[in-house]
């Protein structure tokens, strides 16, 4: 089945400034802090039938600012905090390219987007792109998202929201 032809729909979601404090490129777990509202907002959403999708770019891995290992162990940890508070994650794509690499993934290319929307069966015009950078509304509004812009303001963006509880009205409003 072709991602156009799935009624899936997924809350693609930036991580750093997103979903976790972001301190510029944690290394460490123990620096890993929910933002307010994220847990219960993920457990919400995938009330509403959204699939939870981490899409983030992670250029500190090309620049040698932090390992792949310390990654994977930021990322467990935040996945545990979500977890403690009775949400998951359905799927996460890194993009561990730097900004002068030149590949398709690294946002604002739609391409970690589109991989994953493949992969899931997924209708990216079903689907609603979360994010604190431009770089993330340039990603979702290319995928043929809805946008919604965290605690900034945006030209691509649809929606523009202070905090990430601003959100979940926002997917009702969608779904319903």
């Amino acid at each position: 089945m072709t991602a156009a032809a799935s009624s899936r729909r997924a809350l693609f979601l930036d991580r750093d400034g997103t979903l976790m404090v972001d301190t510029g490129y944690v290394r460490d777990p123990a620096d890993v802090v929910l933002l307010p509202g994220v847990a219960r907002g993920l457990v919400d959403a995938r009330e509403l039938g959204f699939d939870i999708i981490v899409v983030s770019n992670q250029s500190g891995v090309a620049r040698g600012i932090i390992s792949t290992a310390q990654l994977e162990a930021v990322q467990a940890r935040f996945e545990a905090l979500l977890e403690a508070e009775g949400a998951c994650i359905d799927m996460v794509r890194f993009c561990l390219h730097g900004p002068d690499d030149g590949c398709l993934c690294r946002k604002p290319a739609p391409g970690m987007l589109h991989d994953a929307a493949s992969a899931r069966g997924i209708d990216l015009r079903r689907s609603v792109m979360v994010g604190d950078r431009d770089s993330d509304m340039v990603a979702g509004r290319s995928a043929g998202c809805t946008t919604i812009i965290l605690g900034g303001t945006s030209m691509n963006a649809d929606y523009a929201v202070e905090s990430f509880e601003g959100v979940l009205p926002i997917l009702r409003g969608l779904t319903g």
